[in-house]
């Protein structure tokens, strides 16, 4: 497995950044995670790094060295982040939550297959097109009303994580990647000054992603102006073993089984704020949601 990748994260006209993101892999599989926290709730980066941390934990467990069940993977990994954020809150008694909207996407037998909450964004692009892009959890994106042309509010989100509710997300079938795909995984500090046809045609320009990554920052920056928001984004281009392409990247093709390799690093909340993300914390999570599932699938019978 080879790819190039690259990733930037600015603060811009904010206070603080409340993005994260980051990448770990194994010699046949790699995890890319994005999260925005959201202003308007506390401690929007905590409740971001926690949903990074424990996305990377649960990948660490179940990637030997491939992950058996993706959509599965992805989707308890949602949940058992969210209920993380939710132990977190409970822990410092707090009387809001803190939430986070998030991105992340498994890469392995030359197929990609990703889950997102909120509006954090996944872009495919091949041959200079788009040829995927996720589908925001807002009303800004939701099918409006025959007939209705009312304002619609972009920032007003269904779900994310650490919300009271239990959050939705989407896991998308996997897609066969092909040689020269790019792949972007990016907060709404980008997006949301920068139209897809500019995003596209600047992913595609024929530029390594070290250089359109970069690119698509400063002008993410430059369009928001004095107050913009953070800007976060990670993009990479996936390229087969046999590729000629002798453009720096990460090639997994001599990392050892059981080696893995990860830029997601733990940070905040230190260890006297809350309980280690241990897998026994994360098999409680997973067993509570699922069950919580069940009793509300059988309600619904």
């Amino acid at each position: 497995m080879k790819f190039s990748v690259f990733q930037v994260s600015r603060k811009g006209g904010r206070v603080k950044n409340e993005d994260r993101m980051g990448y770990c892999y194994t010699r046949e599989s790699g995890l890319f995670v994005l999260a925005d926290g959201m202003g308007g709730h506390p401690e929007g980066e905590v409740a971001a790094q926690l949903a990074l941390q424990t996305i990377a934990a649960l990948y660490q467990r179940e990637a030997r060295p491939t992950v058996k069940d993706v959509k599965a993977f992805l989707a308890e990994s949602a949940m058992a982040a969210h209920q993380q954020i939710m132990r977190y809150a409970s822990h410092k008694a707090m009387l809001d939550t803190p939430r986070t909207t998030v991105v992340a996407a498994v890469l392995q037998n030359a197929t990609a297959t990703w889950m997102h909450c909120g509006d954090s964004r996944l872009y495919v692009v091949r041959d200079g097109r788009l040829l995927v892009r996720t589908r925001d959890h807002s009303h800004a994106e939701r099918p409006k009303p025959t007939g209705s042309d009312a304002p619609v509010n972009r920032n007003l989100l269904l779900t994310c994580l650490g919300s009271p509710t239990t959050p939705l997300f989407d896991v998308a079938p996997p897609l066969t990647l092909q040689r020269g795909d790019r792949i972007m995984l990016c907060s709404d500090g980008v997006w949301g000054v920068l139209d897809d046809e500019l995003i596209v045609h600047t992913l595609s320009s024929g530029k390594p992603v070290s250089d359109a990554a970069p690119d698509l920052a400063e002008m993410a920056l430059r369009k928001g102006g004095a107050h913009s928001d953070n800007v976060t984004l990670i993009a990479l281009e996936w390229e087969m073993p046999d590729s000629a392409d002798d453009r720096s990247g990460v090639s997994t093709e001599t990392i050892e089984d059981g080696v893995f390799a990860s830029t997601i690093q733990a940070g905040m909340p230190s260890d006297s704020e809350i309980d280690d993300l241990d897998e026994d914390a994360i098999e409680r999570s997973i067993a509570e949601i699922n069950e919580a599932i069940r009793r509300s699938a059988a309600r619904k019978t």
